[in-house]
């Protein structure tokens, strides 16, 4: 039968982290799960297009990775040959019990389990958020190192320490208690929010969207275990607000459209009411933290019916809290937007000048600054930032958008260059 490979890889993807989660609780090592997860995924290609999809894909991954790396463990130990593919593929009579077990408990206590082991506090801040995107959400090296700002290999290296490190610490598999789960929700919920981040900034393509509905799916399950935590409803609030506008960011050439220059309509309105009661139950808890400052902004955005409807002044005053919560200079960026909108252009331009140094890599510190400066009337200026944005932009769509305002200025200065 035909099987389209689209919905065999959306299948793989969304069942990789409670397989993973489950071959790792089997065998304890992260690199024979990978491998297993592997092998499982490869008989997959052969054997669904062949035989049909299985019941339940997650369960089917987890039943074949076993035997494989059993299989291959066995080998090793006494040189016996590997089973055919039949008897390895034929999970008639166990699928369904294990479908029904990861129904239940197994399958969340697997999932946070493997969250948790990745971001073990033995591990730096960028280990675990790098060994968690690779083996939880099957993000690519070089995803990864994007991410990150660095090369390939460097982070080839990280995540391979960060293996290491969690092989050679003896962690226990069990899923931690309350307080190692308080201690490490955080660095669960950056991991998490990096994954959203790597889908929404990269584009629009199936597959960038993907990452931000399983940043999503996994926020959901951070939430099912800590249904009280405040931050956890807004890192989820944040993402569902900003992923409700994903129809409307690109257009049918893959150029970036502005959020005063969208089509509101397109946006998800499910799931901005989604987003939007899980913010509100949020502030309830009268416990505010980045997430749900962040989550309040966007939700402000949400509630606007047309750009001038935003209440600019009132996100101004937010992003500042934001700035003592978690001082940063992209912060104070997105900040001076506000301020361009309540107080004008000059007085955003000196609120960005100080963040020159620390953003001089940065691609939407030019061309925020190439916009102030063609609202005031300093072409030549603008050209230069514009300049600086198009040599520092990550995607196609990001240095098409800056383009425009380059062809726009040359097109203004051309009938004065004649005359001249």
């Amino acid at each position: 039968m035909s099987l389209d490979p689209a919905w065999i890889e959306a299948a793989v993807t969304a069942a990789r982290p409670q397989a993973m989660g489950a071959l790792l609780r089997y065998f304890r090592d992260l690199d024979i799960a990978e491998e297993a997860f592997q092998e499982a995924c490869l008989r997959a290609l052969k054997s669904w297009p062949a035989n049909g999809p299985p019941r339940d894909p997650a369960a089917w991954l987890i039943m074949v990775g076993r035997n494989a790396a059993l299989d291959g463990v066995r080998k090793a130990a006494r040189n016996q040959e590997l089973p055919d593919e039949a008897r390895l593929s034929d999970l008639d009579d166990v699928e369904a019990p294990m479908a029904d077990r990861l129904d239940g408990a197994d399958y969340r206590d697997d999932v946070l389990r493997l969250l948790f082991i990745c971001c073990h506090p033995d591990l730096p801040a960028g280990q675990q958020i790098a060994l968690a995107l690779r083996i939880v959400s099957g993000l690519t090296v070089r995803q990864i190192a994007r991410a990150f700002l660095v090369s390939e290999a460097a982070m080839e290296q990280r995540i391979t320490r960060a293996k290491r490190v969690v092989g050679a610490a003896d962690v226990p598999f069990e899923t931690p208690g309350a307080i190692e789960r308080a201690e490490r929700v955080g660095a669960v919920a950056a991991m998490i929010y990096l994954v959203f981040n790597e889908g929404y900034s990269a584009g629009a393509t199936p597959e960038r969207a993907q990452l931000c509905e399983e940043a999503i799916r996994l926020a959901r399950l951070l939430l099912r275990l800590f249904q009280t935590e405040p931050e956890i409803m807004g890192l989820a609030a944040l993402m569902l607000l900003q992923h409700a506008r994903a129809a409307a960011r690109f257009d049918a050439a893959g150029e970036v459209i502005l959020l005063d220059d969208q089509d509101r309509a397109l946006w998800d309105g499910k799931l901005i009411a989604e987003g939007l009661a899980l913010m509100d139950k949020a502030m309830r808890h009268g416990r505010p933290g980045p997430y749900q400052a962040q989550a309040a902004i966007a939700a402000l955005h949400a509630r606007a019916g047309r750009p001038e409807d935003t209440d600019w002044a009132q996100i101004d005053q937010l992003y500042g809290a934001l700035e003592r919560m978690q001082p940063s200079p992209v912060v104070t960026l997105n900040r001076a937007v506000a301020v361009m909108k309540v107080r004008g252009p000059e007085a955003a331009l000196e609120m960005i000048e100080p963040l020159a140094e620390r953003l001089s890599g940065y691609f939407h510190f030019f061309g925020f600054k190439g916009a102030l400066m063609l609202q005031l009337g300093r072409e030549r200026e603008a050209r230069v930032a514009f300049d600086q944005a198009i040599a520092l932009a990550n995607t196609a769509a990001e240095a098409a958008h800056i383009r425009k305002h380059l062809d726009k200025l040359i097109e203004d200065a051309a009938p004065s260059a004649g005359a001249a």
